[in-house]
């Protein structure tokens, strides 16, 4: 009989490299946000976007309600701001830098990049949700390396070309410190 736990769920998915985001919308007049790995390109028409949230994720809730959000792709050296985003805190956005995107929504300074969206629908999906947004307006920021999740710790792309082959290739990964709560899971 296979194991399907939780536990080795986990094991075997922490060998999937995935992005690191931050999703943030204005709750209150006053910016919300959490950390997602699970940030995704889903359509090119119509343009959309989507990530996964854990049901029990305290930051998504508002945000929610709100219709829309942004979401930053983050840099390489911007693992400590993830960090922050993965848990349930008063206020995440003390003493980290943004701007407002068109929408309003927060887009972090020194980000890879950011996408603002209008929430088109949210799927129940286990003990996450599938949240898809219309794409309402996007930008390069930094355009630097991105900042990667894999086997539970951050690490960033170390970017090569292959001239010989002609294709351009990721040529590894390093580490740098991290967390495994990046998914979404606040």
């Amino acid at each position: 009989m296979p194991d399907l736990s939780a536990e080795h769920f986990r094991q075997v998915m922490a060998h999937v490299p995935t992005s690191v985001a931050v999703v943030a919308g204005v709750v209150d007049s006053r910016p919300k946000g959490l950390s997602v790995g699970t940030f995704v390109p889903v359509s090119l028409d119509p343009p959309l976007v989507g990530f996964f949230v854990a049901t029990t994720s305290k930051s998504w809730p508002p945000i929610s309600k709100s219709g829309s959000f942004c979401v930053s792709v983050l840099g390489h050296d911007q693992a400590e701001i993830s960090s922050r985003f993965a848990v349930s805190e008063a206020d995440k956005f003390d003493g980290v830098e943004w701007r407002p995107a068109p929408s309003g929504n927060p887009v972090l300074v020194g980000a890879v990049a950011w996408v603002d969206c209008e929430i088109e629908r949210v799927v129940e999906t286990g003990d996450h949700v599938l949240v898809l947004g219309t794409v309402l307006d996007m930008g390069v920021e930094t355009g630097q390396t991105p900042l990667l999740h894999h086997r539970s710790s951050y690490h960033r792309v170390a970017e090569g070309t292959d001239r010989a082959a002609g294709t351009d290739r990721a040529a590894g990964t390093d580490g740098a410190a991290g967390t495994d709560r990046v998914a979404g899971a606040d």
